[in-house]
């Protein structure tokens, strides 16, 4: 639900977004999504009989998005964004609708197909923001990313607030238990759907391909994995941007759990992880001014430091409130300037004929990772506790900081792919 109403958000955020750059000689895009993650989960549980199935709502989203990160990427690379966004969107739109269907049949393997398609939509949120670097100056790339990064906030805040107002539409219109929440996700991708189709134009990506002298008819056709073995720019920014999704997944799905078993209120938990969520998007316009002043490499570092500082917090104080609460916010602040930086470093780090393939990629390794993350963390929360988790995964910004550093010695070349 959260992600659906950045959906709405975004929507507001298109025209402007897409005037801006035009007047400097560029179009930027907006971002959309849809995961309706609480009604999902409540929804699953409902329709499967047990509790134990809540967490596959979360499961199949996150497998969409990563599932369909490649398809939606070809499709931008050869029809160009508006046609792949849009798409996406009405994909993602469709699978709401099958929700809603789902519970009226009390269809449990039909709702995981829903919420496989729901996951378009975390697909399309991704990859929107890299449409808003096509035709992005050097100097700015960052910024303009970010802002689509930003416009999540929306939802992040007025989604999880939408499920009860859900009930309540759903109620009048005589639709299932828990299904009402999803009448908002049909409306939202509905919504974004068509301003991606009415208003991206001239789609960036495909202006961006007849300025290089590549159509879409002509263009390479290496897939992402490929451009990335040759490439090690490249390959840094897709690596660096997953493992500080992984990093954040791990910490941030365990946290709930970790407050709720020390006797923390659900008004508690709720705060900590609202605290989280603007740590993650509220200052992303921050962190993309500072990739595009200070460069790509300090303000990634800048995001394993503060990374670093939230493990360190949660393997020092895993037993205060305060504590937990400062390490989800530096954790959020963390996840931001390292995602923003780094996508903006796989966008300009290959050349625009292989753009869509590794950005495809790296939405791809992104899900992929943290789908990985959020099984691992569980059985490492029960086997070493709050303060154990964090130490696992500053392996991963250690790994991350170390590379950077080896990638920054590196003598410049010539950009493969």
């Amino acid at each position: 639900m959260a992600a659906t109403i950045s959906t709405l958000g975004a929507a507001g955020l298109a025209v402007p977004l897409a005037r801006l750059p035009q007047a400097r000689g560029r179009r930027g895009s907006l971002s959309a999504g849809a995961a309706a993650a609480a009604a999902g989960a409540v929804l699953a549980a409902s329709v499967s009989g047990s509790n134990a199935f809540s967490g596959m709502a979360a499961t199949m989203s996150t497998l969409g998005a990563a599932v369909l990160a490649v398809p939606l990427a070809r499709l931008a690379q050869a029809r160009g964004r508006r046609v792949s966004l849009s798409a996406g969107a009405a994909a993602a739109a469709a699978g709401a609708v099958l929700a809603i269907t789902a519970a009226a049949v009390r269809s449990f393997p039909l709702l995981l197909l829903a919420l496989l398609m729901l996951g378009a939509a975390a697909a399309v949120n991704l990859q929107a923001r890299f449409a808003a670097t096509d035709l992005a100056a050097d100097t700015t790339r960052a910024r303009d990313l970010s802002l689509v990064v930003w416009s999540t906030t929306v939802g992040a805040v007025l989604g999880p607030n939408l499920f009860e107002p859900g009930e309540a539409l759903g109620a009048v219109l005589g639709l299932p238990p828990l299904s009402g929440a999803f009448v908002f996700s049909v409306l939202a991708l509905a919504a974004a759907a068509a301003v991606f189709a009415a208003f991206l134009r001239p789609d960036p990506l495909l202006t961006a391909l007849a300025r290089s002298g590549t159509g879409p008819r002509t263009q390479a056709r290496t897939g992402g994995w490929a451009v990335l073995r040759t490439n090690p720019p490249a390959r840094f920014a897709v690596a660096a941007t997953a493992l500080s999704h992984a990093t954040m997944v791990a910490l941030m799905s365990m946290t709930p759990v970790h407050l709720h078993e020390h006797g923390a209120s659900l008004s508690v938990v709720g705060l900590t992880i609202s605290l989280h969520v603007a740590g993650m998007y509220a200052l992303s316009p921050v962190f993309g001014w500072l990739a595009d002043r200070a460069g790509r490499m300090p303000a990634i570092l800048l995001g394993q430091a503060l990374l670093l500082a939230a493990l360190v917090l949660a393997w020092s104080a895993p037993g205060s409130r305060t504590a937990v609460t400062a390490c989800l916010v530096l954790l959020g602040l963390g996840w931001s300037a390292s995602v923003v930086s780094g996508s903006a470093l796989v966008a300009e780090a290959v050349d625009v004929e292989h753009r869509a393939a590794v950005q495809g990629t790296s939405d791809l390794a992104m899900n992929a990772a943290g789908a990985v993350a959020g099984a691992v963390a569980g059985p490492v929360l029960a086997a070493a506790g709050y303060s154990g988790l964090g130490q696992p995964a500053m392996v991963l910004v250690a790994l991350v900081a170390a590379w950077a550093a080896a990638v920054r010695n590196r003598p410049r070349t010539p950009r493969p792919g």
